[in-house]
């Protein structure tokens, strides 16, 4: 195997598209027009072209909508929409800057009408779980009740089990930070374990879950902080590690869209829990990608990656990276 060398390509870097190149190419192009006060048809042009490309691939989909909503900004996704009326993709891009508006402090985003937006994308793609993601994800927003996101909820499972944006809206809901408790995440959990496929686009949930636990635990201070590390040490926790810190850095295991994304939440949770050497191994399977979570919960992320891949990772043998390149 080849040795891990500083490359430029493997240089810590933030890049919020991951591994996927072309999404990376629209992501400027979009970036740029807007720094210069502008945009052209062929701008929104590409951009239809990279959503369209991922075709029934739902978990890229989900990706590149929301890499493209945030370098997007709110105005331009409403102009493709104004232009593109009947265009399923240029609706979702709509609806998904609109979600990320309203989790702004006074951003006066009617969810309501982002609601209506996401049952007219459903209708125009009925096999797309996209559309009932986001309205799942509004409904999480304004802490509605459980019944309301249940219809939804069996919406998305019919068209995409292991869809890994809905799984993680619905673990947010679930949390005991939002509008439910530790025991209602363990029920979601439970319920997954035995049925998801091990290199599903879900398959960080219980991760997810587990550094939520220990950051709020250290956030709760006192002997809560002090017996954070603890957590790593429960069975269920150790199983978890165990699994994820043997198969997920091999080559091809993981192929979904955010691979990478649930590598950088491995190697975090690895690095807290003790377990340095595969840390290591998982940081190098990163290639260097970094995501702003969880790493950004000790300080700015990618000072905490490069730390902690100085430490543990640079100069041992490479440890390949994952998910599709495009």
């Amino acid at each position: 195997m080849p040795v891990f060398r500083r490359r430029k390509g493997s240089l810590p870097r933030l890049v919020p598209e991951l591994d996927d190149r072309t999404l990376g190419q629209v992501r400027r192009r979009v970036e740029t027009c807007w720094s210069r006060g502008s945009l052209d048809t062929a701008v929104m042009a590409s951009m239809a072209d990279v959503i369209s490309e991922a075709g029934q691939d739902w978990d890229r989909k989900a990706h590149r909508l929301a890499v493209l909503a945030r370098a997007a900004g709110r105005s331009l996704p409403g102009i493709w929409r104004q232009h593109n009326p009947q265009n399923q993709n240029a609706l979702l891009l709509h609806a998904w800057s609109d979600l990320m508006q309203a989790r702004q402090e006074g951003a006066g985003v009617d969810l309501h009408e982002t609601r209506e937006t996401c049952r007219l994308a459903a209708e125009m793609l009925p096999a797309d779980p996209t559309p009932w993601t986001l309205y799942l994800a509004t409904l999480r927003l304004e802490q509605r009740p459980s019944t309301e996101l249940s219809a939804i909820w069996r919406e998305i499972k019919a068209r995409d089990p292991w869809n890994r944006e809905a799984h993680l809206q619905a673990l947010g809901y679930l949390s005991p930070d939002e509008c439910g408790s530790s025991a209602l995440v363990l029920d979601l959990l439970d319920g997954v374990r035995a049925a998801m496929p091990p290199d599903a686009p879900a398959a960080g949930l219980e991760l997810t879950s587990l550094i939520s636990s220990h950051q709020r635990a250290v956030l709760g201070g006192g002997l809560m902080a002090v017996g954070a590390g603890e957590i790593w040490r429960r069975p269920d926790a150790a199983k978890a590690l165990d699994h994820a810190a043997h198969f997920w850095p091999g080559p091809g295991f993981l192929t979904h869209a955010a691979a990478l994304a649930d590598l950088n939440l491995l190697a975090y949770a690895l690095i807290k829990a003790g377990r340095t050497t595969e840390a290591g191994t998982a940081l190098r399977a990163t290639g260097g990608v970094v995501t702003p979570w969880p790493w950004s919960m000790d300080g700015d992320a990618l000072e905490r990656f490069s730390h902690y891949h100085g430490r543990y990772a640079a100069g041992d043998p490479d440890g390949g990276s994952t998910g599709r390149r495009r």
